[in-house]
């Protein structure tokens, strides 16, 4: 079926065979940048978009009862977005998502220096990374394209980078594709940084939601985030997810890895080859009854457990989210790969076009 388009005031209005696609104003930005919010709805979801940051806003889903709810965090507008400059809802980090040791790396021997903003570390593209930026769209088939270049030099990055992220909803699923180019050898680590909360009750934690990862290591870190380089072994420690695991039963274990952290804030390295289609997590929150699957080609996911999130209050609706609200379960490429030589590399050369894809599944479960 070819897509039927209305204009009508300032909403565009698209359907597909099974999905529909809306667009709306949302706000500008200091310089007067226009920013557009674009609503997806398919059968048992209902996912908002925005172009600054090509940030998740809402994942609306059904719990048990059939009751839709959103359930990943945010702000009620864009002014909150604006003002939080550490929390990166729902937003695309780059062009290097996770951290990068003292912001420092070499490319075919030339060494190169981006903005160190994390603890002397470099954190999710450096202090003008992909989420502060307003990125183009296009309305797809079920979806909308966001589309970001990056120009040699952008935060200390060699080569000009084109980011194109395409969210797309499928019955009771959003997903996720990825696909990047350079003009230049770069590097490149693209992930959407979501913070997931099933129960949608704003009141709780993920401390009793249950989680699995399966996978059999996991990547420790030094003092300051940054991986030791070590493939450890999850058995018979607090990152053992291989069987459904309450995620409070022990995060306040006396364990280093943890204490560093406070929390879980680590990359467990999936099973299976990097660029195959393979589980990354499951989650289940038995208040609410709702299931969260993750399925990615990426070799490795993230699962951060909000442990930086204080309740600072921000934006005119003066909102915040408190620590544990919510969780990340970033699909990506390993931390600081670029200094590793042994990881699954990140490099991307001219000539190259790579793709990646995350989809995020929702369902129930009785009680």
């Amino acid at each position: 079926m070819r897509w039927l388009k209305v204009m009508l005031l300032s909403m565009t209005t698209a359907m597909a065979a099974h999905g529909l696609v809306s667009k709306t104003a949302l706000g500008t930005m200091p310089d007067g940048t226009a920013v557009e919010l674009y609503t997806l709805k398919n059968d048992g979801i209902e996912a908002s978009i925005m172009t600054y940051g090509a940030r998740v806003v809402s994942i609306k889903t059904p719990d048990r009862a059939g009751k839709m709810a959103n359930v990943v965090l945010g702000y009620s507008g864009l002014d909150g977005y604006l003002a939080d400059k550490t929390s990166y809802f729902g937003a695309i980090v780059g062009r290097y998502g996770n951290r990068i040791a003292h912001g420092k790396f070499s490319v075919n021997g030339h060494p190169y220096q981006v903005p160190t903003n994390n603890n002397g570390h470099s954190l999710h593209g450096g202090t003008v990374g992909f989420d502060k930026l307003v990125w183009q769209a296009r309305e797809i088939t079920d979806g909308v394209e966001m589309t970001l270049v990056s120009k040699d030099g952008d935060q200390g990055y060699p080569g000009t980078l084109t980011a194109h992220v395409r969210y797309s909803v499928h019955p009771n699923a959003l997903r996720i594709d990825y696909v990047v180019s350079t003009d230049k050898t770069t590097v490149v680590n693209l992930t959407n940084h979501s913070y997931f909360a099933l129960s949608a009750d704003g009141k709780g934690t993920i401390l009793n939601e249950e989680l699995m990862i399966p996978a059999d290591k996991y990547t420790p870190v030094d003092s300051g985030l940054i991986p030791t380089g070590v493939l450890a072994p999850v058995e018979g420690t607090p990152f053992d997810f291989r069987k459904p695991t309450v995620i409070g039963a022990r995060i306040h274990d006396d364990n280093a890895q943890l204490k560093i952290a406070g929390g879980y804030d680590h990359n467990w390295v999936l099973r299976g080859k990097n660029g195959e289609v393979k589980t990354a997590a499951r989650l289940y929150d038995p208040a609410s009854g709702r299931v969260l699957t993750v399925t990615t080609t990426e070799p490795g996911v993230q699962f951060y457990s909000g442990n930086f999130l204080d309740g600072t209050k921000f934006g005119k609706a003066n909102e915040g989210h408190a620590k544990n609200a919510a969780l990340c379960l970033e699909t990506q490429h390993f931390p600081d790969s670029p200094n590793h030589p042994d990881f699954p590399s990140t490099l991307l050369k001219p000539g190259e076009t790579r793709h990646s894809m995350t989809t995020f599944a929702f369902s129930t479960q009785a009680k």
